[in-house]
């Protein structure tokens, strides 16, 4: 990654802005943040010494928030030298709490949990809160407080609940609020970052995506080499279309697409995918059939973890086979993402596990190729970005994100025939209807999930116990934080009695109506 393109396996270091991960639930989105501000951002572990933060371009360095309180014993910390790299460091929340206690401040318990909205009172629009009103309304988290500045530090914001909502150390240039900048419910949150990046990092904000193609293309010609064959897992959403396209502009006809019917896809998905990659890039793509034997490895299981371990592993025998019988193949190209690879596994202690995917935690260990993963570092909307300078249609840019393991885990419990159709015909009537209404381009997400709860109903003249399906129909920016999208009445009505009179032995439709978090956006 050069200066422009962040692409780090080229040589050149971008400029970036590090965020330490003391298990923030808004660390990447605070990630995405400056990036969409054009400043490449990643979130490391708390634990990074300060010798690898100094193999890096750092210009800045946020603590993050964090679940902790500074006073448990098993409170993470960091590499104290790290406040020697000379850089500009800005704590949120937790990590405020912690520099203010590092520099001999005293951090008190509130005894109670402040959360939601409150009143920012600030009094210095120097350098973080430039061109950021008098008051503003913040985002509060926390269950501890600053009682006493550290010497050195002085106040330039406050609330009603806290006299140090925002303090600095102009001569170390270090920063901290108790606030959330990075969440939409602080007004004014991407100004503050903003001016955390360019007043006081002085950064460039060179990050683009333009670029990032032209070198990701020659990184991956690099890697590659000359004679070794490429297969794609192909899945015909925008991640993996966009990783089979970079790889086959780099490679040509050494890349060869595998598109696995895994009996759990959306409607007419497989011909779908054939008629917009095969025809409009020229690219090969082979389609596997592979319905039974995926649903009958599938039987019996319930633990969704489990589901989407069995997936990945069929996944490699199928692709393992296929290259066997076309290869030899070297590589597995897969179209993983930052939040992918965060979520299955976390960035340190700190960061809880949410779930696995199957193109990263549901993978063996031993998968007999190298994989490629040349979007490993980007977010969805960076994805997107590309998808469109590349050329790749609406069709799959603007699509919905869908899961790798596909529609089981929209299934809850049993994945079985009559549950996957039911869940398949009952989200493409969402999709029409969303589409209809001109909403489908305004939201994150929207599709059905089934399990083995049960209601009564009348059909006709006769009264049945069909399967309750729920809508699922979410708001975000980045898939980090979601709300539940508040559909007019109307058009919720004609989803459900659309999928009540149209998709077989349904009797009830329900709306979900949990924000991520608590919640997250998939049922499992």
């Amino acid at each position: 990654m050069n200066s422009t393109t962040g692409d780090r396996a080229n040589g050149s270091k971008p400029e970036e802005i590090v965020v330490l991960d003391f298990g923030a639930q808004y660390g990447h989105l605070i990630c995405r943040r400056f990036r969409a501000l054009g400043v490449f951002s990643e979130l490391v572990p708390n634990t990074i010494t300060s010798e690898d933060l100094l193999k890096k371009n750092v210009k800045g360095i946020i603590f993050s928030g964090g679940p902790s309180s500074v006073f448990s014993s098993d409170a993470p910390s960091f590499d104290h030298a790290i406040l020697e790299i000379g850089v500009p460091i800005l704590g949120i929340c937790y990590g405020l709490q912690l520099l203010a206690k590092e520099f001999g401040g005293q951090v008190s318990r509130t005894g109670t949990r402040e959360y939601g909205k409150a009143t920012l009172h600030i009094t210095d629009h120097k350098d973080l809160f430039v061109k950021i009103p008098d008051k503003i309304t913040s985002w509060m988290s926390h269950g501890d407080k600053i009682e006493r500045l550290p010497s050195e530090f002085e106040t330039i914001a406050s609330s009603d609940s806290s006299a140090y909502a925002a303090i600095r150390n102009k001569e170390k240039r270090l920063y901290g609020v108790q606030f959330h900048p990075e969440v939409t419910h602080t007004e004014g949150g991407t100004k503050i970052l903003e001016n955390f990046a360019f007043e006081i990092c002085k950064c460039k904000g060179a990050w683009q995506m333009g670029p990032f193609i032209e070198t990701s293309i020659e990184t991956i010609k690099k890697r590659i080499g000359g004679e070794e064959q490429v297969f794609c897992a192909l899945s015909g959403g925008v991640d993996s279309s966009t990783t089979a396209l970079l790889i086959h502009k780099a490679i040509g006809d050494r890349l060869t697409c595998i598109f696995v019917d895994h009996g759990l896809l959306r409607e007419g998905e497989n011909e779908w995918v054939v008629k917009i990659l095969k025809d409009s890039f020229d690219m090969k793509v082979i389609i596997v059939d592979a319905r039974v034997r995926f649903l009958d490895k599938l039987k019996g299981i319930i633990d969704p973890e489990h589901k989407r371990k069995i997936i990945g592993e069929e996944f490699i025998k199928v692709f393992t086979e296929k290259s066997g019988e076309m290869g030899p193949f070297s590589w597995l190209a897969q179209g993983t993402l930052y939040p992918d690879v965060v979520e299955s596994a976390g960035t340190s202690g700190t960061s809880s596990k949410i779930k696995s995917h199957h193109n990263v935690g549901g993978l063996p260990s031993e998968i007999g190729f190298k994989l490629l993963e040349p979007l490993r570092d980007l977010y969805k909307d960076e994805v997107r970005e590309i998808a469109s300078i590349l050329g790749i249609p609406d069709e799959i840019t603007k699509r919905h994100p869908f899961p790798g393991p596909g529609l089981a885990v929209r299934v809850i419990g049993e994945v079985t025939n009559e549950k996957v159709s039911i869940c398949r015909k009952a989200s493409e009537i969402v999709d029409q209807e969303l589409k209809k209404a001109d909403l489908y381009d305004h939201v994150w997400q929207a599709f059905a999930i089934v399990g083995d709860d049960r209601a009564t109903g009348v059909q006709g003249d006769e009264g049945i116990y069909g399967h309750i399906v729920t809508i699922r129909v979410i708001e975000s920016d980045d898939a980090m934080t979601a709300n539940w999208s508040k559909l007019p009445y109307d058009l919720l009505e004609r989803i459900s009695s659309r999928i009540t009179n149209e998709v077989p032995d349904v009797t009830w439709v329900t709306y979900g109506v949990s924000n991520k978090p608590p919640a997250t956006i998939e049922p499992q």
